[in-house]
């Protein structure tokens, strides 16, 4: 029996090795690689994709105004290196925020959004993950999550028109830390085109705090899981925790997202300045595929 169990979980992992895409989180690189750059460097350790990030930085934030003939080139580069850029990262909303009292913000956050998609569109991208926040920077309240829910039915409706899936990142803050707070909303608007692009590290910490599970966590979102953040985490700390120094089960957690059909993930994790970045993904990626063989 214990020998079927160990060639029935060797068969799965094989299994996996072969029908799953991993991406490579902008971030883990330095800054001043060129895209060029940061493509071949993903092309080199292993990855299938790379995911672009588009901050709260002015320098982030003008990427949206990428020209036509800047959007075909980067097109070209991709085919060229061979690894395109199939996710993006939103994270510009801390600043300018959907659900802000500010009406000046709001109408910026809903830009960004707009401007967001169409770059998507142009560049091949299938997911934009979206931070889970009413508010960032201000205090939320009633207003703020009625303003967030309306401005989100402006956004997923945009998002269908190109085609493009809106996903919802789990955040370390209260308003949406968990699969199962996102799933409100993506019950509540109930498009295809709005989904759950969970973090496993914050899901996890949030677990402790609500004495529950990440895995049963996750299964909250079955059928809506478009892809998964695999980042570590410890208690009380979200990023730049070295993989395998930290309490995430990556093995559960790829275990049950494979189970829920997930088959997109992206290894997330940050540049922190050290000469040997590039051991620092090669040794990531090792750490994270024995995960899908176990």
């Amino acid at each position: 029996m214990g020998q079927m169990l160990i060639m029935d979980n060797n068969k799965r992992g094989a299994d996996r090795m072969k029908r799953y895409t991993l991406g490579l989180y902008e971030k883990s690189m330095p800054n001043n690689l060129s895209f060029a750059e940061k493509l071949l460097c993903a092309k080199e350790c292993g990855f299938d994709y790379l995911e672009i990030s588009i901050d709260e930085t002015d320098e982030k934030l003008a990427r949206l105004d990428m020209s036509k003939e800047e959007r075909k080139y980067l097109v070209d580069v991709m085919a060229v290196c061979g690894v395109p850029i199939r996710t993006m990262c939103l994270s510009g909303h801390r600043k300018y925020p959907l659900g802000s009292l500010d009406e000046g913000t709001r109408a910026k956050g809903m830009e960004i959004m707009k401007k967001a998609i169409d770059l998507a569109d142009d560049l091949g991208i299938r997911v934009i993950q979206i931070a889970g926040y009413d508010v960032y920077y201000e205090e939320g309240n009633d207003k703020t999550k009625k303003y967030f829910e309306e401005n989100l039915r402006k956004s997923v409706e945009y998002a269908a028109e190109k085609g493009v899936i809106l996903a919802f990142e789990t955040m370390e803050t209260e308003f949406m830390n968990t699969v199962e707070k996102a799933m409100e909303y993506v019950k509540l608007i109930d498009s295809p085109y709005l989904q759950v692009y969970p973090d496993c590290g914050n899901v996890t910490n949030a677990a402790l705090d609500y004495n529950t599970t990440a895995f049963d966590d996750f299964k909250t979102g079955k059928g809506h899981i478009a892809a998964v953040h695999l980042k570590e985490t410890v208690p009380g700390k979200f990023r730049e925790i070295p993989f395998g120094t930290g309490h995430v089960n990556f093995e559960k957690i790829i275990e049950i997202s494979w189970e829920l059909g997930v088959r997109r993930f992206t290894l997330e994790f940050w540049y922190a300045g050290n000469e040997d970045w590039k051991d620092v993904i090669k040794f990531n990626k090792r750490f994270i595929e024995e995960k899908f063989a176990a």
